[in-house]
């Protein structure tokens, strides 16, 4: 196995592909391998600096013709739900979520892959085995959580653990200044719930009671309706070539 010193990370750039935001443009990402001592340290360096996380390796957009996918993150301390979300926080109240290590189960690939078939049936992960899925949570060598959402118990609130079926699952790397969303997923037979939605909002809640100051969405493309919820949650900053500034 080749050996990458977490000192002097080694960046590679990938190949131009077909952008899957926007027709007609193509994307390339510069990318370097988060291991060893230092991993957490470089990866919140990298995600400050626009990076997101992928397994063991952290990547940014560098596309040669395109600067459309901004890096996007919520002032949890400032944040102000809208009526909308306040409602979404409303349906899903009896509902509760159960952080804990990043180790895979089958019952969440059978939430994984039925949320794949109903939302993403001709993507990029649409393929993924039950050993594509263990590696997507388990190949990490930063602090990374997995919340299983599942609905409130009698003693929920002594046991911080919910009960009954899985509903939703959020997979997060907790960084010194904030959570950063890696990927999740949910039941699509639950439409209703806005569950996307209501994982981000207990995101930021997470945050608020750790004292973080950001929750960290990923990239934001301008265009692309697959985006457009990331703009919902305010004030949030947005990464720019002066840095961050707020939106």
């Amino acid at each position: 196995m080749t050996q990458h010193s977490p000192k002097s990370p080694q960046f590679f750039l990938t190949s131009p592909s077909p952008c899957p935001y926007l027709d007609g443009q193509h994307e390339r990402k510069v990318f370097t391998h988060l291991v060893g001592e230092k991993a957490a340290e470089m990866n919140d360096l990298l995600t400050q600096g626009g990076f997101r996380r992928s397994q063991n390796i952290a990547y940014r957009p560098a596309c040669e013709t395109c600067r459309a996918c901004v890096s996007v993150r919520i002032l949890a301390d400032e944040f102000e739900a809208s009526r909308n979300l306040r409602r979404i926080n409303g349906i899903n109240s009896d509902l509760i979520g159960r952080e804990s290590r990043a180790e895979p189960t089958s019952e969440q690939y059978s939430l994984f892959r039925r949320y794949l078939d109903a939302r993403h049936s001709k993507g990029g992960m649409a393929e993924m085995t039950v050993l594509d899925y263990a590696m997507m949570v388990e190949d990490t060598h930063v602090p990374t959580r997995l919340i299983e959402y599942r609905r409130r118990g009698p003693d929920s609130f002594v046991t911080g653990a919910g009960e009954g079926e899985l509903v939703a699952v959020a997979l997060s790397d907790r960084m010194g200044d904030g959570y950063s969303m890696v990927y999740s997923f949910f039941d699509p037979a639950l439409t209703s719930r806005s569950l996307g939605t209501w994982m981000i909002l207990d995101h930021i809640e997470r945050a608020r009671a750790e004292g973080l100051p950001h929750v960290y969405l990923g990239y934001w493309v301008e265009g692309s309706r697959k985006m457009e919820y990331k703009t919902r949650f305010q004030p949030q900053e947005h990464l720019t070539a002066a840095g961050w500034e707020r939106y």
